[in-house]
């Protein structure tokens, strides 16, 4: 009896996951084939930016690309928290929170017809949904249109934001988890529409190594000997081993273009996450405090490197 419930709950669960590989490269090729254009429009009262205000230069804009969670415009896996922490802590930011890595036709999952019923039944479809994204988003045969998506995406937000393209201004692609496959991959296509000086973070980053980082000046790298799901992605993409010497991300190695900061002992999740309110350091910081002082150190450090090619 439980051996048979156990191939029955395997089998709709390969039955989903074939639903939800079929959708998402429906959606990529949508955009490929330009049926549909990524739109840009955000929900009533809601600005494309906070922080500094637009009508000065400011010390950079920060585009934060959230985890698998991500399914409309508001919402992040923390509810915010990250953001408005980094917002307090550096007012000299420019800050976009919205982009949907995860569609790229900038569509909200949740919002869409028929999965706001399957998000109060059955959430986790809608996260296998962006967990297949980030690995359509890593094959080679749909990545160079993903990354399209994704760039032309952050481009026409950040546009929208009051970046004025060749101005010199820092953009920083902040990602948590899979939001850094899309990140590295957002690289190309921010160079060329903006020529903007780029910057990436990564927080417990997932992603396969392949993507050129030859227009990023700096990428950092936050982690943690106790987050085993970034680890993961160091092991499962052959991009990510020393011996695949001419993948991106090891060209940006050798380049000296790649720097490590551990927090541990934070997780990837739960309650001792890099985000986490609840848990705190030795010397009384939450994990959430530490992880924002960290982005805005590092952003503050980088920022003064010179112009990229």
């Amino acid at each position: 009896m439980i051996a048979a419930a156990l191939l029955l709950l395997l089998a709709g669960l390969g039955a989903v996951l074939l639903a939800e590989g079929l959708l998402a490269r429906h959606e990529l090729l949508s955009f490929t084939a330009g049926w549909r254009r990524p739109g840009t429009e955000l929900p009533a009262g809601m600005p494309y930016a906070r922080g500094a205000e637009p009508d000065r230069p400011p010390g950079a804009y920060l585009v934060y690309l959230d985890g698998i969670g991500k399914r409309r415009f508001r919402d992040t896996r923390d509810g915010g928290r990250l953001v408005q922490a980094i917002l307090d802590g550096a007012p000299e930011l420019r800050v976009l929170g919205q982009v949907l890595p995860y569609s790229p036709l900038s569509d909200p999952l949740a919002d869409r017809r028929g999965w706001a019923w399957l998000r109060r039944r059955a959430g986790l479809v809608l996260f296998l949904h962006n967990v297949m994204q980030i690995f359509i988003a890593a094959d080679r045969r749909y990545r160079p249109h993903y990354n399209r998506a994704v760039g032309s995406q952050i481009t026409a937000h950040l546009r929208l934001a009051g970046y004025q393209p060749d101005s010199g201004v820092p953009v920083v692609l902040l990602s948590y988890s899979g939001g850094a496959q899309l990140a590295t991959g957002a690289v190309e296509g921010l160079w060329a529409g903006l020529r903007c000086p780029l910057l990436l973070i990564t927080i417990g980053g997932f992603h396969n190594g392949a993507n050129d980082l030859t227009h990023a000046q700096h990428l950092d790298v936050i982690t943690s000997s106790q987050d085993w799901i970034e680890r993961l992605s160091t092991r499962i993409f052959p991009p990510r081993w020393p011996l695949v010497r001419r993948s991106g991300w090891n060209k940006a190695r050798r380049d000296g273009k790649i720097s490590v900061h551990r927090l541990d002992p934070a997780t990837h999740v739960g309650p001792r996450s890099y985000i986490s309110p609840e848990a705190r350091m030795p010397d009384g910081r939450t994990y959430l405090d530490r992880t924002a002082g960290t982005v805005i150190a590092l952003i503050r450090t980088r920022r003064k490197l010179p112009t990229g090619k």
